[in-house]
């Protein structure tokens, strides 16, 4: 099992509207792809211009075929357009991390 955490950084001000065009045109073409995320979080306390998502796959090989697939998806395409137009988003930190075995997630 792979988990890719993302966390992104929007300008202050910024990450209800992210948030919302996410919701308006990003969430179906990517879940149409990746599934159901393990978790999508906004922050509570700390940076609160940071929200989080966490994705599951079976191994590398997975990940590279869905993400190849999402990046072709022309509702992705227009959602990243529009992403970039709005310009919220400063930073984001990419991991891939697994599971140690002594506490195994569960799907």
């Amino acid at each position: 099992m792979l988990l890719d955490v993302r966390t992104y950084t929007c300008r202050p001000g910024t990450i209800k509207k992210h948030l919302a065009l996410y919701e308006r045109l990003g969430k179906g073409p990517q879940t149409r792809h990746l599934g159901q995320p393990f978790a999508y979080l906004v922050t509570e306390t700390g940076n609160v211009n940071q929200y989080l998502h966490i994705w599951v796959y079976e191994d590398a090989a997975d990940r590279a075929k869905r993400r190849a697939a999402m990046m072709a998806d022309p509702d992705w395409i227009a959602f990243m357009e529009e992403s970039a137009k709005l310009g919220a988003l400063e930073a984001q930190e990419n991991r891939l991390m697994t599971p140690v075995s002594f506490f195994p997630l569960k799907r």
